[in-house]
């Protein structure tokens, strides 16, 4: 059976893509034009905004966008990504003006272009990931914290200084002593950009619809022109080939400078553009990018945009999201609003030139404090490199760029390695004897800690000492022989069980292998087949289902021994677990729980039909027998993230005469139309986004549990208070476990042991869960 975009069968030798229907490719044109506009209506005054930011000339801004926007959407390898002038890269352009002058700095743009497209023609595109994520969300901060401290100078009248610092001191005379018409503008700018998201809607009017750049800026110039006041304001030339303002060769003892502004820029753009590219993945279900292929398109979008006098490009995260939420599916709209750009420029600059330098250092102001991202910093925390993030940001403001840079680097590296020497060790005691666990990468840094636990062990104990340890050097090994074998002479026994490679018992009968190795048997015992150190491609299934069996039997088979023997005898299981059969969903793995504790139940969908089918009695059996015969005292219905069953309800596969080999998952479909409807209209016209799929797969499990309260058996025990139902919702992109909360109807992430950050909220599934026949509720387990 073929592997269709339901993702529910095994998959196959792929076939010839379809031919999309002429139909669909207006729709995809129809959806590309119009997202096109409105990315259009954002980046006109975002571009003149850095530009200004930048110390650069205002058409260079211009220019960049329509490079950006035409040359790296054809070249590149992003389906939705937006490229054009970045706020990431203005303290660098600016420097660079500063030091070298505005041709030079274009032949810096040009030369990053072609560091660019050598790197993405070497296909070394991922390397440039290597760089934390927080050093370059640290620097973006840093970033805007610097161009909102200067531009905000601009709004209230008078001139930035030459650092973030003098900026800050020289603040207070600012707001004291300037209170003149370019103040008002930049107050209104902000004002909008600040509320415009948050206004509701007005009837069948949105405003999120319309651009809150454009309304801001539009704004504060009608008001100034209407007020007649006078103001500085956009300067253009009377053409674009009279801008031409092209690269120029550096003076003989400037080329070091000019080595060192290349390779800035080329890194820098990349790393932003190609976290940009993934960031903006997570919004479409279209095509992933080709991370080498947008290299190139970004290094020939500064190579062109370096020839003809504009500003370095990179891939931009505001103008993709908007990309995306607009509609936009293809390249197509990322190319045409460089067109609209480039012809609005040319038969309009009149009104653009009506714009108050104002209006875009207020639009500035907000952009670099949004560059400030609370939710990066929250993210980080959770793991542990909120100060790479702060250290950095502090870098840039307060000594530059590079220098921001290069701390931000050196922490994270510093944490790193701290990371992988690290070593977690924790005792034990029960039953006469002494449990001591040791986790990590066991070095000499960490011996004294080692040592220290050791010597609490009391003499003449009995010990258990497991070594889950991926490195030992000799150091650590001495160390625990020693005690060991003083340990034995006092009296005491040692039984030493090594998870990993036997690193303690090799260095005890000739060496230990020289480098860190992989985890083995249970370390692993979580990754999927093709990830187990030795495998291979080339397994058959039957031989990779014997080597997993020849694991289990080296490393597991052992240690269950004793607990399989007293199961053997019955089960008394803690829950009916009721979930779908997609292969990426493991109930032991996502609830941690072991042999016994699961009653397992999977079905394409994780579907309960209701009580009156006569389709399937199967799971209507495993009920009857997990809730009268067992007497579990929970129920759970576990739904999931990119279900293809979901997809193929969305797609209306349940209504369609469908093929003969598709009969039986028609007709088992068909029992989840009701949760089609309760996931309500939005949903059900809508087409299978990820956002329709994560509403319809929460609705759906509302709706099995209100199934499974229909039920004679449960619902018996549900009144007398025995049972209790349970709503769960697994996200696969994040590998995060959400419960229902039946008051609200609302999934809840749950949160790690020691996560004290709060959690974010999603809109609910459905109606709230109610029963639907006996009035019985059903309550969320904690």
């Amino acid at each position: 059976m073929r592997n269709d975009a339901r993702g529910i069968l095994p998959p196959e030798p792929p076939e010839p893509p379809p031919q999309e229907a002429p139909q669909s490719r207006r729709m995809t044109v129809s959806a590309d034009v119009g997202a096109s506009l409105v990315v259009f209506l954002v980046a006109v005054p975002l571009s003149l905004g850095i530009a200004v930011a930048s110390g650069a000339p205002l058409v260079a801004g211009i220019v960049a966008a329509v490079v950006g926007g035409i040359v790296a959407g054809l070249v590149g390898g992003s389906m939705v990504q937006v490229s054009g002038p970045a706020a990431g890269l203005t303290i660098i352009v600016a420097d660079l003006i500063a030091t070298h002058g505005w041709r030079v700095t274009c032949l810096i743009t040009l030369l990053a272009g072609i560091v660019q497209l050598s790197l993405g023609a070497f296909r070394i595109a991922r390397a440039a990931l290597a760089v934390s994520p927080a050093v370059v969300h640290g620097m973006l901060a840093g970033v805007g914290v610097t161009i909102a401290l200067a531009q905000l100078h601009i709004v209230l009248g008078g001139s930035p200084q030459s650092s973030a610092v003098a900026n800050i001191a020289d603040l207070p005379a600012q707001i004291a002593h300037n209170h003149t018409p370019a103040v008002a503008v930049g107050v209104v700018t902000i004002a909008i950009m600040f509320c415009w998201g948050r206004l509701p809607a007005l009837g069948a009017f949105r405003p999120a619809v319309v651009p809150a750049a454009l309304v801001a800026v539009g704004t504060a110039t009608a008001v100034a022109t209407l007020g007649r006041w006078q103001l500085e304001t956009v300067s253009l030339p009377s053409s674009l080939a009279d801008a031409w303002n092209g690269p120029a060769l550096p003076e003989a003892g400037q080329w070091h400078g000019v080595f060192l502004g290349v390779a800035t820029v080329a890194m820098v753009a990349s790393v932003e553009s190609l976290l940009a590219a993934i960031a903006v993945d997570r919004m479409h279900s279209g095509r992933r990018v080709m991370l080498d292929r947008e290299l190139c398109g970004q290094g020939a979008a500064n190579v062109v945009s370096g020839a003809l006098g504009g500003l370095p490009v990179a891939g931009v995260i505001v103008r993709s999201t908007t990309n995306v939420r607009s509609g936009g599916r293809t390249p197509l709209s990322t190319v045409l609003h460089g067109v609209w750009i480039l012809l609005f420029i040319s038969l309009f600059a009149h009104v653009v030139e009506l714009i108050p330098m104002a209006a875009l250092a207020g639009l500035l102001v907000f952009i670099g404090v949004q560059m400030v991202s609370v939710a990066h910093l929250r993210d980080l925390r959770r793991h542990h490199e909120a100060g790479v993030y702060l250290v950095s940001l502090s870098g840039v403001v307060f000594l530059g760029l590079l220098e921001g840079i290069f701390l931000g680097f050196a922490l994270a590296v510093v944490v790193s390695l701290r990371r992988l020497t690290r070593v977690t060790v924790t005792t034990e005691e029960s039953g006469g004897r002494v449990h001591v666990t040791v986790h990590g990468s066991l070095t000499f840094l960490g011996v004294p800690r080692l040592a220290h636990v050791l010597r609490t062990v009391p003499a003449g104990a009995r010990v258990d000492l497991d070594l889950h340890v991926d490195f030992m050097d000799h150091a650590a090994f001495e160390a625990i022989h020693a005690w060991r074998v003083d340990h034995e002479r006092t009296g005491g026994s040692v039984d030493i069980d090594e998870v990993h490679e036997q690193w303690y018992e090799r260095s005890t009968r000739s060496s230990a292998p020289a480098t860190k190795t992989a985890p083995r048997g249970l370390a692993r015992w979580w990754a999927p087949w093709e990830m187990r150190p030795g495998a291979s491609a080339e397994v058959d299934p039957v031989g990779l289902l014997a080597a997993g069996a020849r694991e289990y039997h080296a490393s597991t088979a052992g240690r269950m021994r004793s607990l399989m023997s007293r199961l053997s005898h019955g089960q008394s299981p803690t829950a009916l677990f009721i979930t779908c059969a997609d292969s990426r969903v493991v109930p032991n793995l996502i609830t941690a729980s072991g042999p016994g504790d699961l009653f397992t139940v999977r079905n394409v969908g994780n579907l309960v039909p209701p009580p009156d089918s006569r389709d399937d009695d199967s799971v209507g059996a495993a009920v009857e027998y997990a809730v009268a015969v067992l007497g579990v005292p929970s129920i759970v219905v576990c739904g999931h993230s990119h279900c293809g069953a979901m997809k193929a309800l969305l797609e209306k596969a349940h209504l369609e005469p469908g093929e003969a080999d598709t009969s039986h998952m028609r007709r088992w479909l068909a029992h989840a139309a009701p949760s089609l409807a309760r996931a309500g209209e939005e949903v059900s016209s809508a087409l299978p986004s990820p956002e329709a799929l994560r509403r319809l797969s929460q609705a759906n499990v509302v709706q099995q549990i209100a199934h499974l309260a229909r039920h004679p058996v449960v619902r018996e025990r549900l009144e007398s208070g025995q049972l209790e139902l349970t709503g769960m919702y697994y996200d696969l992109a994040t590998a995060q476990v959400h419960l229902l909360d039946s008051g609200t109807g609302e999934f809840t992430p749950v949160r790690g042991v020691g996560d004290t950050a709060p959690v974010p909220r999603q809109a609910p599934a459905g109606d709230q869960l109610v029963e639907e026949s006996s009035g019985a509720s059903s309550r969320p387990s904690s």
